[in-house]
């Protein structure tokens, strides 16, 4: 039997979990190998890179749709559990789960909405077929930026489930690996020093520290609005300082990126989907499970001139 596609893995994942229990999702994945009776050279199926297992890939994309709209919950790495909301949409009983049935749940319709603002994603958030308007390198750039986009979520997520202090040595690594600081034990020094007048630490600007940078590093759930970045200006002046970076895995509202913008000091605010972002760019808690190279013609060398 063919692998399924992750929209037809839905629903029987989804079903597998009905009894809301926390089940280990590779085992999860066993049992619908079994379900859809895969053959072992299907169960051994590698995508083109050669890295993932191909029903792995899509048992996991299925997991993430579904967890986006709610249905599912991951309490700790590896495990998965059906939720509430996952309750009353089997007590429906449809006949398939796919990403159309999921747009009734306001947190998919979010995450898909969200995926549309970044203009780096712009169109990557659908399954695009070979006749899409696309050209077949611009249905690859998609494709990548979807998967992008996905990672960047998990790593936000395994940010805000780490300790406080874990993610005070994260802000170091990540500073570290953006060319900040001298080195790591100079570095080090920046973070986990609260209580300095609303200052959690200072950093070299660069390596020669012609210039120190003054930091608020945070890893908070709710909205962090105008007040507390006017209390992190009040303690910028109080150090006689001209920079600071306010880092959260939360949000900024709109008043509070503008006071910080108006501010007679560069304030740059870093929330938790630009850490993510940096965290990626910079390597930081990611690996490379795969590489692709896109070839072209060399025309100098079909050149008979």
């Amino acid at each position: 039997m063919a692998i399924p596609d992750y929209e037809t893995l839905m629903l029987p994942l989804l079903s597998r979990l009905a009894d809301g229990e926390t089940r280990v999702l590779k085992d999860v994945m066993a049992e619908l190998a079994n379900v859809f009776e895969l053959s072992p050279e299907d169960r051994a199926q590698l995508l083109p890179s050669g890295g993932t297992l191909t029903f792995a890939s899509r048992v996991g994309w299925a997991k993430t749709y579904l967890k986006k709209a709610g249905l599912v919950q991951q309490p700790k790495r590896g495990l998965v559990q059906i939720t509430d909301q996952g309750q009353a949409a089997l007590a429906q009983k449809p006949a398939r789960i796919d990403v159309k049935f999921l747009e009734q749940f306001s947190a998919f319709l979010d995450f898909r909405n969200a995926s549309r603002e970044r203009p780096a994603l712009a169109g990557a958030d659908d399954v695009l077929p070979l006749s899409s308007d696309l050209t077949p390198d611009e249905v690859i750039d998609a494709a990548y930026q979807r998967s992008v986009f996905a990672l960047a979520d998990e790593v936000l997520e395994r940010v805000k489930a780490c300790s406080p202090i874990y993610f005070e040595r994260l802000v170091v690594q990540l500073l570290i690996k953006m060319g900040y600081g001298g080195s790591r034990e100079e570095a080090g020094k920046a973070v986990g020093r609260s209580g300095d007048g609303g200052i959690d630490g200072i950093i070299n600007e660069d390596r020669l520290g012609l210039d120190a940078i003054y930091l608020q590093a945070k890893r908070w759930e709710g909205v962090i609005g105008r007040p507390e970045i006017m209390k992190f200006v009040g303690a910028l002046a109080g150090q006689r300082a001209t920079k600071g970076v306010f880092i959260t895995t939360s949000w900024f509202t709109q008043d509070a990126k503008d006071y910080a913008l108006s501010s007679q000091y560069k304030v740059v605010l870093i929330d938790g989907e630009r850490l993510a972002d940096l965290m990626i760019e910079h390597d930081l808690g990611v690996s490379v499970a795969a590489t692709y190279q896109l070839k072209r013609i060399d025309s100098d060398f079909f050149s008979e001139e």
